[in-house]
C-alpha cells in the first residue's frame, strides 16, 4: 500500500511517516501545494493524508483536482480547522474522512486501516462460501439460490465474514466495520452480540452451510460446515 502525506508541519509529517512505515506502508511526502500537485499528478496511491492549510495554495484544491480527473484515491483530511462547514466541505468534494488537529497517531492509524479495509470490501461485487451467495452491489445474499432476508448490520457483519473467511476475526475490527466512525461512542460490544445471534439464527433456519464459530475472548472465525 502506497500513502502520500501532505503536511507542512515538518515534525507532524515525520511523525505520522514514522509510524506508518512501522505498518510496512510506503510512505512518500509533500510539504507545499505544488509539490502535492506534482505527486498526484505523477503517482497513483492508495490513500492520501491531506492538510488543507497549505503554503502556496489550498488543499482543498488538491481534494478538488482528483476528483474532477477521477482518480479513486482514499482521502483522509488532516486539518487544525474544526468548523462544520469545513467538514461539509471536504466531504463534499470527496474525502473519506476528516481528523481534526491535534489526534493521536495511533487514532490516525486506525482511520488509514479502518478506510483501506472499507473500500476493498467494496471493491468486491461478489462473494461465495459454501452454499451462500453475496451480491454486494444489490446487497442480497442467497442460500440454495433461495434470497435470505437480513437486515443492514446483518448484512454488514456477513460480508466482513465471507471477506475473512476461515480467519480469526476480532471482536474491535468487526464493531469498527459496523459500526465505521462511532465505534468510540459505544459504551460494549452488545450490539454486535445481538446482530450476530440474529444471524445466527436466519443461517441456521435456511440451513447454510456455514458456522459462526466464537473464539472465546478474541471475536469469531468463520467456517464452512
Amino acid at each position: 500500500m502506497k500513502i502520500l502525506v501532505v503536511e507542512d508541519e515538518k515534525d507532524l509529517s515525520e511523525l505520522i511517516v514514522q509510524s506508518l512505515s512501522k505498518e510496512k506502508y510506503v510512505v512518500e511526502t509533500a510539504c507545499d501545494f505544488h509539490a502535492a500537485m506534482e505527486k498526484i499528478g505523477s503517482y497513483q496511491y492508495d490513500c492520501i493524508l491531506l492538510d488543507i492549510g497549505l503554503p502556496g495554495g489550498d488543499g482543498l484544491e488538491v481534494l478538488k483536482s482528483l476528483r474532477e480527473e477521477g482518480k479513486s484515491e482514499n482521502i483522509i483530511i488532516i486539518s487544525a480547522k474544526d468548523s462544520i462547514e469545513d467538514k461539509i466541505t471536504g466531504l463534499n468534494l470527496g474525502a473519506d474522512d476528516y481528523l481534526t488537529k491535534p489526534f493521536h497517531i495511533a487514532e490516525l492509524n486506525a482511520r488509514v486501516k479502518a478506510l483501506l479495509r472499507r473500500k476493498k470490501l467494496e471493491s468486491r461485487q461478489n462473494l461465495e462460501f459454501g452454499n451462500i451467495s453475496m451480491d454486494i452491489d444489490d446487497r442480497q445474499v442467497f442460500i440454495h439460490n433461495e434470497k435470505v432476508d437480513l437486515n443492514r448490520k446483518e448484512f454488514d457483519i456477513l460480508n466482513y465474514f465471507l471477506f475473512n473467511k476461515n480467519r480469526l476475526v476480532s471482536k474491535m475490527s468487526l464493531a469498527e466495520h459496523v459500526w465505521g466512525d462511532n465505534i468510540d461512542q459505544a459504551d460494549n460490544f452488545d450490539f454486535v452480540y445481538y446482530q450476530i445471534k440474529n444471524l445466527r439464527k436466519k443461517l441456521k433456519e435456511v440451513d447454510a452451510g456455514i458456522e459462526i464459530e466464537s473464539v472465546y475472548g478474541t471475536g469469531y472465525r468463520v467456517r464452512e460446515q
